[in-house]
């Protein structure tokens, strides 16, 4: 069976959809930046990582094309890259802005590309994730909301011009997920409050409710699914939440 390659591992998405997905019998390669990471989620599902900086596309690009060798190739690609600022446009600096653009923008081009070229024979699923704040507006969120809402366009139109290959490209777009990136909202009795309120279902979001899916995209038997940008955000600019008591 053909790999499955996880660019963005280590984070708390990354190492939770590997979990899932070696108990699913499933062979991966875990590509990151985080050495120490890398190794110790490595050591933990006994699966292959390589390290590499994720803003250079070319050496990602060269470390999927070898790896795709030593799987018997890969049938889906995952990039659970991501980052977050949350500064209003008017104190975000252009490295700032760039940086934003470059973590999350232009590490999901690359894995398109690669996957592109990678799956062109056999087909297969590529997944990206993008943030719900790329569809609604909220304060401070420019920069992000701007890098993700150009992976949204990136999957969509990548998926028109790959399905004759079948190659299915989809998207992912979460609510606040508890990740360690966005601790220090959650851990905020007043950030978690007023992030809870948003979202019509009252509670944050959980990594394996995200990975869940993400596996559920990768799978041969879903592949009738392509150019969807489907939320796991507890119907966060979807439906309004009631208003609840104060307790």
């Amino acid at each position: 069976m053909a790999g499955i390659a996880i660019i963005g591992a280590t984070g708390t998405i990354g190492s939770t959809l590997a979990r899932r997905l070696v108990k699913q019998g499933r062979s991966l390669l875990l590509v990151g930046r985080d050495t120490e990471k890398l190794t110790e989620l490595s050591h933990e599902i006994n699966q292959p990582f390589v390290a590499v900086d994720l803003r250079n596309s070319q050496a990602l690009e060269e470390v999927l094309r070898e790896y795709s060798v030593t799987l018997d190739g890969f049938d889906g690609l995952v990039n659970c890259v991501g980052s977050l600022l949350l500064k209003p446009a008017h104190s975000t600096s252009d490295d700032e802005f760039r940086e934003v653009l470059e973590t999350n923008l232009f590490t999901a081009f690359a894995t398109v590309r690669a996957g592109a070229k990678l799956l062109r024979e056999r087909g297969g699923s590529i997944v990206l994730l993008a943030s719900a704040a790329a569809e609604i507006g909220i304060q401070n969120h420019e920069a992000i909301a701007a890098a993700k809402a150009g992976v949204i366009g990136l999957g969509r139109s990548a998926a028109a011009t790959y399905a004759n290959d079948q190659i299915r490209i989809n998207v992912v777009s979460p609510g606040l997920i508890r990740t360690e990136m966005t601790r220090r909202i959650w851990e905020n009795p007043a950030g978690a409050k007023g992030s809870i309120d948003l979202h019509a279902l009252g509670r944050l979001g959980e990594p394996e409710q995200v990975a869940s899916l993400i596996a559920w995209l990768l799978d041969a038997e879903n592949n009738w699914i392509t150019g969807q940008v489907i939320g796991v955000d507890g119907g966060l600019g979807h439906v309004l939440p009631r208003r609840r008591a104060s307790s």
